[in-house]
């Protein structure tokens, strides 16, 4: 790693040069004389406004156009990409043909297509999930805490109750229930949990490693660099955060990305706009990230919520749930209902389980998890929109730097 991190010099130089461009290109203007910085910029500063309002709460109409425009685009140049890469297209639908005889044909190989088949689908499943908690507009699927968590939350209350990880399978992952011969009370470790639910960690993780940190364009930049004039004299607690993960990075750089990418932090963006800033390798950003995200933060999070939800810890969170004064047994039997009801299921009695089961918890979260999809769908129409929008005013800017 180390012929690949700059040093404090070489990155103070590299963000010198950007911000002597960066005055540069500000410096121009549509004729190519001269002009005021600040009017160039006010110029972005609006665009960057009208883009804004471009969301379906708004203006339905435009961005439902834009966002069919913009989808257009992007598939005449996935597309144009697919063309220039014909030998890669055909050597994949060769593999494909091959995949599906395979599959279809009868024979001794079928028991060994069937566990491909299921762990595929298992990694499919746990990768799409990862890539949809990287994408949108800046909100990204919480699909940590809609399916994931849930899914460790599940398997570390089965352990306790089953004194086992061995789960059948099937019908183990989509459904949990506790195997035939009896567990030895006490078995269960932190240890065992983890090893259970390493490998739809490590898929949900490496996706959400690897699509975040996008390529900043040139409007994130102008504001980092605005942030950093300004953040010098700035007393608030957000600006001062912001100033200090630059510096972390700019400084200690691998060991500083790795930092910011293994503890749970909405600031993350910031440190890959200061690895783009001062030119730090792709390879040192994305393995720091990747390390951070996949590895370390990952196991922070299955540690935190395989202890928040160990047996002894539910069971004081409904005790004192219990206790708050008025309305608290009134609070506690829905969730003691609930529990009831898992535990029911997880012994095989799954028609007792149902009925205690439907109960306001189950039906709350489901409602959550739906209003969380459509917001995520809203914010990718609105993202696509204003993509469009943004290609219109870099096509009119560059109409005007022609006349």
């Amino acid at each position: 790693l180390a012929p690949e991190l700059l040093s404090i010099g070489d990155m103070s130089r590299n963000g010198e040069n950007c911000r002597q461009r960066h005055i540069a290109m500000n410096c121009k203007n549509l004729n190519g004389r001269f002009s005021d910085p600040s009017s160039v910029n006010e110029k972005k500063r609006r665009d960057r406004e009208e883009r804004q309002n471009i969301v379906l709460w708004r203006q339905p109409l435009i961005t439902l156009q834009y966002f069919s425009l913009e989808t257009l685009v992007v598939l005449k140049e996935w597309t144009s990409k697919l063309w220039h890469r014909q030998s890669v297209v055909v050597s994949f639908l060769l593999l494909l043909a091959v995949l599906i005889a395979t599959y279809y044909v009868e024979g001794a190989h079928q028991q060994y297509v069937q566990r491909i088949e299921k762990q595929f689908l298992l990694y499919a499943y746990w990768i799409g999930l990862g890539i949809l908690s990287s994408v949108g507009l800046g909100t990204g699927l919480h699909t940590f805490l809609l399916y994931l968590g849930p899914h460790i939350a599940s398997v570390t209350l089965a352990a306790y109750e089953c004194n086992s990880v061995n789960f059948p399978e099937p019908p183990y992952p989509d459904q949990i229930i506790c195997p035939d011969e009896e567990g030895t009370e006490g078995a269960i470790s932190l240890w065992s949990i983890i090893s259970k639910v390493r490998i739809e960690a490590c898929m949900w993780g490496i996706m959400a490693a690897r699509l975040s940190g996008a390529e900043p364009d040139d409007e994130e930049y102008q504001e980092f660099e605005e942030m950093l004039e300004h953040a010098q004299a700035a007393q608030d607690f957000t600006s001062r955060a912001k100033l200090a993960v630059q510096n972390l990075v700019q400084k200690v750089g691998f060991f500083g990305i790795l930092a910011c990418a293994s503890i749970p932090n909405p600031l993350f963006d910031l440190a890959g706009i200061t690895c783009g800033h001062f030119l730090v390798p792709f390879w040192t950003f994305f393995g720091a990230t990747l390390i951070g995200k996949a590895i370390i933060k990952m196991h922070i999070q299955k540690i935190f919520v395989i202890i928040t939800f160990s047996k002894h810890i539910v069971e004081q969170m409904v005790a004192f749930i219990g206790a708050v004064p008025g309305i608290g047994p009134s609070l506690q039997k829905p969730f003691q209902e609930y529990l009831e009801a898992q535990r029911q299921k997880l012994h095989h009695k799954s028609e007792m389980g149902t009925l205690q089961g439907e109960n306001w918890l189950s039906w709350l979260f489901e409602k959550l998890v739906v209003v969380m999809v459509c917001y995520f769908i809203l914010s990718i129409i609105n993202s696509m929109a204003q993509s469009y929008a943004k290609r219109i005013q870099q096509r009119l800017n560059s109409e005007e730097k022609t006349k």
